[in-house]
């Protein structure tokens, strides 16, 4: 799913943690803007929901990764950010961490997203983040 991050409550209802998810960051953009956020982890509800913000891209990585339980949701709040995704099976890359298992592909699709833009992605959806 993409949208317009002003419409991220049109995917309410999906599921309670994603419910969470989008009630704290309209909260938080309420009183700032949401590159305030720091960078590294932010619990919101403990295991269940938290926000990772990173600063690193890497458009030339060709390693994607894939979430057994979490879905991940991604904001890009400057502008310069994409991702990208395929439902092409690839080969296993590096070792299970987490909710996060890798895998290369070299024939994935990237997008842009564009400013105040986010890409949900289900658990099971390889995908690419930070390009």
């Amino acid at each position: 799913i993409c949208d317009a991050l002003e419409h991220l409550d049109r995917i309410a209802g999906l599921h309670r943690n994603l419910d969470t998810a989008i009630d704290y960051l309209t909260a938080y953009h309420v009183a700032h803007d949401l590159s305030d956020l720091p960078l590294g982890r932010t619990e919101v509800d403990g295991e269940n929901v938290f926000i990772l913000m990173e600063a690193d891209l890497s458009p030339d990585s060709t390693r994607l990764e894939y979430h057994k339980k979490d879905a991940d949701l991604q904001i890009d709040l400057t502008g310069g950010e994409g991702w990208g995704y395929t439902n092409l099976p690839g080969e296993k890359a590096g070792e299970f961490t987490g909710d996060i298992w890798f895998q290369d592909q070299s024939g994935c699709r990237q997008r842009h997203a564009g400013r105040g833009r986010f890409v949900l992605f289900f658990p099971g959806e390889l995908h690419k983040p930070g390009v």
